[in-house]
């Protein structure tokens, strides 16, 4: 996959190589390293540790959104954490000035001009975070129904889920909503977009070698590395990330890579990552940016599969008359439908799917009682409308 991938790029930009500067080179020749590694004077240049601090916090998040003990205070508190704060059990986290609520639908592409909207979807996570607090927690051993928040048990004695009326997981929503409003808005739509990589005078320190001050790095660097570790930044070796780390992105790409209809993604993905990279360093940019849109593509992707799996698992839950586990997966569906509203078609640079498309199939999902009275034709409606937008078919995403 890795020579074939990397000669396809070879052929196409073979012709583009450039002539007028000491940087001439042949954009063919340039090859990505087999690991995510770059130094510069014998230091090592890449650096995410905010984007590995970030994915913590939500892992811990995610953890208390399943304790009926903590308050909704608390739980936004971990939210919008401040510096000091002892909001976790992780001193480290606890030190930290980093905070998920600040980068949530905080993109320069999508958002900078439409604080509106950004701080309303801010908002959207505080609200299921306070319905799982006072909805759920204060039902946790009452058994749920329809219009009636509680507990639900799998068939056979499997899994019980915490619902709330309308049979939604609060905290499915949250973590599956935070890749894609926290993770892949700040990967594809601000650290891999142009006007943060080139922004000021990005591309001439990066020509000219200088660095951000007590650095190893050029700021274009850091903001590619950013990216990076938004997906790979809680392995425990990034340089060779493994996959499946963390509860967010590298989670669901290690899925999507064990399904034959996509082996190969997580390759296509790093190998983009890590020539995207290399590129920078050779100062090559128009091969950096065709290779933030094959990012954009690939982990848009993800988020579309996941999404039309979850819905066509919904329905055959149902089917088998389980609506513990219809309700799961389809709080995990809603989750990342409303992730849809943050990936990017690198052919339009906008997302696949708007806010408004998004906020009406949330809202035709959740009418009435909700997961109870929902129609398996809805489902099945929703799942293809949503795999017809992307190269990939229903069938493929099962």
């Amino acid at each position: 996959m890795r020579k074939r991938f990397l000669g396809i790029i070879a052929l196409a930009l073979l012709t583009t190589a450039c002539s007028d500067d000491d940087n001439q080179m042949d954009m063919g020749n340039i090859q990505a390293p087999s690991t995510y590694e770059f130094t510069r004077d014998g230091a090592s240049t890449v650096s995410f540790s905010g984007q590995t601090t970030r994915i913590q916090m939500g892992e811990a998040l995610g953890k208390a959104l399943m304790d009926p003990a903590t308050s909704s205070e608390a739980l936004k508190a971990m939210y919008a954490h401040e510096a000091g704060t002892p909001n976790f059990d992780d001193e480290t986290l606890n030190a930290s000035s980093k905070n998920i609520r600040s980068k949530v639908a905080a993109s320069r592409d999508y958002f900078f001009t439409n604080s509106t909207l950004s701080a309303a979807i801010k908002q959207d996570f505080e609200t299921w975070i306070d319905g799982q607090a006072n909805e759920v927690f204060s039902s946790w051993n009452q058994e749920a129904a329809a219009g009636v928040p509680g507990f639900i048990q799998e068939a056979g004695g499997g899994s019980v889920r915490y619902v709330n009326a309308k049979g939604l997981e609060y905290d499915q929503i949250v973590i599956k909503g935070l890749i894609g409003a926290l993770m892949t808005d700040q990967m594809l739509n601000n650290y891999l977009s142009v006007s943060v990589l080139d922004e000021g005078a990005n591309r001439a320190n990066n020509d000219n070698g200088v660095t951000e001050e007590g650095k190893s790095y050029t700021t274009m660097e850091h903001k590619w590395d950013e990216a990076y570790g938004y997906l790979y930044g809680t392995e425990g070796n990034p340089a060779s990330p493994i996959l499946g780390a963390d509860s967010f992105l590298s989670k669901y790409l290690g899925r999507m890579e064990g399904d034959p209809d996509f082996a190969g993604i997580a390759q296509e993905i790093f190998d983009a990552f890590a020539l995207g990279r290399q590129a920078i360093v050779e100062k090559n940019y128009e091969l950096r940016d065709a290779q933030a849109d094959i990012i954009r593509e690939k982990v848009s992707m993800i988020i579309g599969v996941r999404a039309v799996y979850y819905l066509e698992y919904g329905k055959q839950a149902f089917a088998a008359n389980d609506k513990a586990a219809a309700f799961h997966d389809l709080s995990e569906g809603v989750g990342f439908i409303y992730s849809l509203q943050f990936t990017r078609n690198p052919e339009t640079n906008q997302p696949y799917f708007t806010h408004e498309e998004v906020t009406n199939y949330l809202e035709t999902l959740l009418a009435g009682n909700g997961f109870w009275d929902v129609e398996a034709s809805t489902l099945e409606n929703m799942a293809a409308e949503i795999a017809a937008r992307f190269p990939f078919t229903v069938a493929e995403a099962l």
